[in-house]
C-alpha cells in the first residue's frame, strides 16, 4: 500500500516488561517487524524515542535544565537506533544509523536529506536518530519533519493497549469512543492525543497519512502495509 514509510517507535517499546532498558526478546520481535516490512518491498525509515533510557520527568526531579536534558534524550535515541540496527544486521537486513546530533565516527553518520534518500533508494533501512538536533522538540516533531523531508507516504505508529485513537483516554474512561478516520484539522481542534500538536501542525497540509493501531499484535504492522483497514487513519 505504501512505497516508503516512517516507522515511529517509542523507546518503551524496546523495554517491554523488562527492568532493563532493552528486553532481548522484544528487541528481536520489533526487529523482525522491521524486516518483514522491508521484505514486502516497502522502504523503511525509523524514528525511535528514548523513554526507556531517559525521560523529562527524571530531569525535572533532579533539577536539570531543559536544554541539557533534551540533548541527553537525543543521545538516548542514538543508543536505541544503534541497538536496533545491530539486531537487524543479525537478521540479514542492511541499515544505516544517521543522527541530527554530531556524527559519531564509525557508529552513526550525520543526518542529511540526500544521504537518507540515497540509502533508502538502495534498499537499506534508515534510522533517524538525534531528534531534530535541537532542544524543545519532541520525537513526534522529528518524525513528521523527517517524513516530509523524505517524501514518505505514511507514518506508522503502534500503540500499547489501545486499538487506535479515541475521543478520550480509554484506559481512564470506559465510555471513550473509538475514532476510525480523522482529519489533522479535527485532531488539532479537539486536542486529540495522537502526538505532539506541533507535529500535527507540520504535517496537516501534506498528503502523508498517519496510521495509529495496536502493537499488542505485532503482525498489525504488516497488515497495515498490506492494505488492511485496521486502527485509525489520520489525513489531510
Amino acid at each position: 500500500m505504501y512505497k516508503r514509510i516512517l516507522l515511529k517507535l517509542s523507546g518503551e517499546a524496546l523495554k517491554g516488561d523488562s527492568k532493563n532498558i532493552v528486553d532481548e526478546q522484544y528487541l528481536k520481535e520489533i526487529s523482525k517487524v522491521i524486516k518483514d516490512i522491508h521484505d514486502m518491498g516497502t522502504e523503511v525509515a525509523v524514528v525511535v524515542g528514548a523513554g526507556n533510557i531517559w525521560r523529562g520527568k527524571i530531569a525535572e526531579s533532579i533539577g536539570l535544565d531543559r536544554v541539557p536534558a533534551d540533548f541527553m534524550g537525543m543521545l538516548g535515541t542514538v543508543v536505541n537506533a544503534v541497538c536496533l540496527s545491530s539486531t537487524l544486521k543479525n537478521l540479514g537486513v542492511e541499515s544505516i544509523v544517521t543522527s541530527a546530533v554530531n556524527e559519531i565516527d564509525g557508529v552513526v553518520a550525520p543526518y542529511s536529506i540526500d544521504l537518507a534518500k540515497q540509502e533508502l533508494n538502495k534498499g537499506k533501512v534508515v534510522f533517524l536518530a538525534g531528534g531534530t538536533g535541537k532542544p524543545y522538540f519532541t520525537t513526534d516533531t522529528a518524525a513528521t519533519m523527517r517524513a516530509i523531508e523524505l517524501n514518505c507516504d505514511a507514518i506508522l505508529m503502534g500503540k500499547n493497549g489501545v486499538e487506535g485513537i479515541y475521543d478520550s483516554d480509554p484506559r481512564k474512561n470506559p465510555n471513550a469512543k473509538f475514532i476510525k478516520d480523522v482529519s489533522y484539522d479535527k485532531i488539532i481542534s479537539l486536542g486529540l492525543e495522537v502526538m505532539d500538536l506541533t507535529a500535527v501542525e507540520l504535517i496537516k497540509n501534506t498528503d502523508i497519512q498517519i496510521r495509529v493501531f495496536s502493537m499488542n499484535d505485532l503482525s498489525n504492522f504488516g497488515k497495515v502495509i498490506a492494505g488492511e483497514d485496521i486502527g485509525t487513519t489520520c489525513h489531510k
